[in-house]
């Protein structure tokens, strides 16, 4: 994962054959509006700093 925040320019979170989310990495990595990939990211990188939803 930390490859693909410092080199991709966009990414894409997929499930099961669906796009779950995508945008920019800094976007992605940090505020990342659906709860599956917020569920994801926390499971793949710990100690990760998601912005909370408000």
């Amino acid at each position: 994962m930390t490859f693909a925040r410092n080199v991709a320019n966009h990414v894409i979170f997929m499930e099961s054959g669906h796009v779950i989310e995508e945008g920019k990495p800094e976007q992605f990595f940090t505020h990342p509006k659906e709860d599956r990939t917020r569920q994801f990211l926390t499971r793949i990188i710990p100690d990760l700093n998601i912005d909370p939803i408000i």
